[in-house]
């Protein structure tokens, strides 16, 4: 779809992680530009594009992170239970007023992006769109009217587990222990 360098997005790699930290949301992670820009949606991406999902625009990441499920340890940043709810490419279908594709990292820049997913749970268009609130941190998630919509689908509900691993949240916990390693091992 679009041209140009720096992020068109193009076959790129996305991953949404479940992750059960001081609260249960879900990470929106799109590669651009060589990392991860990610974002916490509370309540995980709908299906019904009736739906405006708050997403809260967070620190990237680096690329490898996108493949980590497991516990992160008590006293490090984003401590808690992450598991890989989806994965799998995404390609950018950004555009301008005028209909001319823009650059991914571009159209983030300006505050209006769009993509279209191609995971094993979530398919087919969402938008991106930056809001005013919380020093421009905020964003809406706001799913497409196309093939992958279905607004009586929830799929954070009816489709809890890993894609990876096949593991819920709490398996993932009960496994790998509070210290982040298999079966609790020590230090």
């Amino acid at each position: 779809m679009s041209g140009g360098s720096g992020g068109c997005g193009d076959g790129r790699r996305f991953v949404i992680h479940k992750h059960d930290a001081r609260t249960l949301h879900y990470d929106l992670r799109l590669e651009v530009g060589g990392v991860l820009r990610s974002w916490a949606v509370p309540k995980g991406p709908s299906t019904d594009p009736r739906e405006k999902r708050l997403a809260v625009a967070v620190e990237d990441h680096p690329l490898e992170y996108g493949d980590f499920e497991g516990v992160i340890p008590e006293g490090e940043y984003g401590a808690g239970t992450v598991l890989i709810w989806d994965a799998g490419t995404y390609r950018n279908i950004s555009h301008d007023d005028q209909g001319e594709d823009v650059p991914l990292d571009d159209a983030l820049e300006k505050g209006r992006a769009a993509v279209w997913l191609a995971g094993e749970k979530l398919e087919g268009g969402y938008a991106l769109l930056r809001t005013k609130r919380n020093e421009g941190k905020d964003w809406l998630l706001v799913k497409m009217d196309d093939e992958g919509a279905d607004a009586r689908r929830d799929p954070t509900s009816t489709q809890p587990a890993s894609v990876v691993s096949g593991r819920t949240v709490d398996e993932v916990a009960d496994e790998e222990g509070p210290d982040g390693r298999e079966d609790g091992e020590g230090r």
